[in-house]
C-alpha cells in the first residue's frame, strides 16, 4: 500500500552528517536515548546508528546507552500489570538471576538491546538500572553500580556528570531523560521514599534473591521540566534525523537545572 511506502531513509553516511551537524564530537561521552522507530526508515537499523555514533565520537569518545530491566524486581510492587499475591514467592525463587553478559534490557528499545551485545562493550551490574558502554574507559563509567540508588551517585549517569559529558535524544522527548533523575536526587534528596525491593542476582556463583531498600524515583513530570530547561538552555541544539527529532544537550546543565526546579515543582 502506498501508505506504507517509507518517506526518508538514513544511512550511516547520512547519520554520520546529522550528528556531527548537531555537535557530537570525536573525543565526547555521550549517553544515548532513542527510537529508532521514531527516525523513519534506517538502512542496516539499530546496527547503522550505532556504527555512525560510534564512528562520529571516535576511538577516544564514550557512548553510553540505558539497558535497563525494570521487570527484575520484587513482584510485590508490580502494578502494570499487577500479579496475584500467591505467585510472589515463587516468583522470586525461580526467577532467572541477573547477568550482565546475557540478560536482554526490556523497554529500551532496539538500538541499547543491539548495543550491549556488541564486542567490547561494557555493562553495568545493577539488575534493573544498568547502562552499557563502548569507550577506552568503559570499564570506569559502569563499575560499582549502587543497588540501593540506581541512578544516584554512584552510577554511570554521576561518572557521566564527573566528565562533563553530553546527553542525546534521539528521537524521544525528556521523560526518556534519566539525567533528570540525578538532578531529582540531588534536588530532593531526604525528601524521597524509600521502598522494599528485590532482585535475583549472582552472588559466588550462586543464585540469590536479594532484598534491598531503594530510592524511589518519578518520571512523571519530566516532559514539563524538559519543556522548562529548554526554555532558557544555553546548551541545547536541536535537528531533524530522518523523521525524528534530536536534542543534543550538556548534562551538567540538564542535571544542574533539575536539581534547582523539581522540588519547587513538586512543591506546588
Amino acid at each position: 500500500m502506498a501508505d506504507s511506502v517509507p518517506r526518508t531513509m538514513l544511512t550511516i553516511p547520512r547519520l554520520v552528517s546529522h550528528f556531527s551537524e548537531l555537535g557530537i564530537h570525536q573525543g565526547m561521552t555521550l549517553v544515548v536515548h532513542s527510537s529508532l522507530s521514531r527516525l523513519g526508515w534506517v538502512c542496516g537499523g539499530g546496527v547503522a546508528v550505532i556504527d555512525a555514533l560510534q564512528q562520529v565520537l571516535g576511538a577516544d569518545g564514550h557512548l553510553l546507552m540505558p539497558t535497563h530491566k525494570p521487570d527484575l524486581s520484587d513482584p510485590a510492587n508490580w502494578v502494570n500489570p499487577p500479579v496475584p499475591q500467591t505467585w510472589w514467592q515463587e516468583i522470586r525463587e525461580t526467577m532467572p538471576p541477573f547477568e550482565a553478559a546475557v540478560t536482554p534490557s526490556s523497554g529500551m528499545g532496539v538500538v541499547p538491546e543491539t548495543f550491549r551485545c556488541r564486542p567490547g562493550v561494557c555493562r553495568s551490574n545493577h539488575p534493573q538500572t544498568s547502562f552499557a558502554a563502548a569507550g577506552p574507559e568503559a570499564a570506569w563509567f559502569t563499575a560499582d553500580h549502587c543497588l540501593q540508588d540506581g541512578l544516584g551517585e554512584q552510577s554511570p549517569l554521576a561518572r557521566v556528570y564527573e566528565r562533563d559529558g553530553w546527553v542525546l535524544l534521539l528521537g524521544v522527548g525528556h521523560e526518556r531523560n534519566t539525567s533528570f533523575h540525578l538532578g531529582e536526587r540531588r534536588g530532593l534528596a531526604d525528601r524521597l521514599p524509600i521502598v522494599q525491593n528485590g532482585a535475583p542476582l549472582m552472588v559466588e556463583g550462586r543464585r540469590e534473591w536479594v532484598p534491598f531498600a531503594e530510592v524511589e524515583l518519578d518520571n512523571e513530570d519530566f516532559a514539563a521540566l524538559g519543556e522548562k530547561f529548554e526554555a532558557g538552555a544555553t546548551s541545547l541544539r536541536t535537528a531533524k534525523v530522518g523523521q525524528g527529532i534530536a536534542r543534543l544537550m550538556r548534562q551538567r546543565e540538564a542535571v544542574d537545572f533539575a536539581t534547582a526546579e523539581l522540588p519547587a515543582m513538586r512543591s506546588a
